[in-house]
């Protein structure tokens, strides 16, 4: 489910920002861009994003401004007159282009590098939680939107169920009627008897009673799983295949130009639902 979430505060001098984004994906897939100084807290927040999130896309940017516990580079007084006592073995030139080339030389600089404070290290693990909230806030409000489209979508297919109940005995004496007619055409001689059973088992295999009930009871289970507070976007999704499977087999066995219209109508809905479960977590 996509989110976004931002939150900053101001330490020490220093302004922290941090930015999480999230996309659907089918696991977890964590990218950390995180200044070099503050990388030995981001075990601690992956951790916390991996108890939070349960699955998606998710980048979080964290961002320091007038940052002082940057590597600093300070001149290596001690190597450098070192060099310069050298090349005056070689040279007795000029104390200034003696101290260029001394420059130009290895390990002329020394790199220090100053711990964080608590106070950084608190301030930062505070304003990353208070972001992850705002991206639970965002998702949490997406999820309601969704919730109710889904709910929309599944009156429109539920009361189309209902036209295909209303309309299912005339279609069933349709098919018996234009039976019977085709054979009384054939102008032969006919066993009533064998005849009556072979119209049984033909209209059997338009029935289609026990797709009807699968199809109700899969919406009423639909809606039974949203209501629930865990991550269901995966049983949501198998859900969803179940009911596109009983509705294509209403369709299969309609053989009534009416019922194959309210069928490409429920497909219809169908699929927008699915397209949106992309987005559930």
């Amino acid at each position: 489910m996509t989110g976004f979430g931002k939150s900053e505060t101001q330490v020490l001098n220093k302004k922290m920002t941090v930015e999480i984004r999230t996309l659907n994906s089918k696991n977890i897939d964590l990218n950390f861009r995180v200044p070099h100084v503050f990388r030995e807290l981001e075990p601690q927040m992956r951790t916390f994003l991996n108890k939070q999130l349960t699955r998606g896309k998710i980048d979080v940017s964290v961002y320091v401004e007038g940052n002082s516990n940057q590597n600093s580079n300070l001149l290596n007084k001690e190597v450098i007159d070192n060099y310069i006592a050298q090349l005056k073995g070689i040279h007795d030139g000029d104390t200034t282009e003696l101290l260029k080339m001394a420059l130009r030389l290895p390990d002329t600089l020394k790199t220090e590098k100053e711990d964080l404070k608590e106070e950084e290290k608190d301030a930062l693990l505070e304003v990353f939680s208070s972001a992850l909230k705002n991206v639970n806030e965002y998702r949490r409000n997406e999820g309601a939107a969704l919730g109710k489209d889904f709910i929309e979508r599944l009156n429109i297919i539920n009361n189309l169920l209902k036209e295909v109940i209303t309309i299912d005995p005339e279609r069933k004496e349709k098919i018996s009627v234009k039976l019977k007619t085709a054979l009384d055409q054939l102008e032969i001689d006919i066993d009533q008897n064998r005849m009556e059973q072979e119209l049984i088992y033909y209209l059997e295999k338009y029935d289609i009673t026990e797709e009807k009930v699968r199809l109700a009871n899969h919406l009423n289970y639909f809606e039974e799983i949203m209501a629930q507070e865990n991550p269901n976007g995966k049983k949501l999704g198998f859900i969803a295949q179940e009911m596109g499977r009983e509705i294509n087999t209403i369709g299969s066995k309609a053989n009534h130009s009416g019922l194959q219209k309210i069928v490409v109508q429920m497909k219809d809905e169908l699929e927008k639902i699915k397209e949106q479960l992309l987005n559930v977590l």
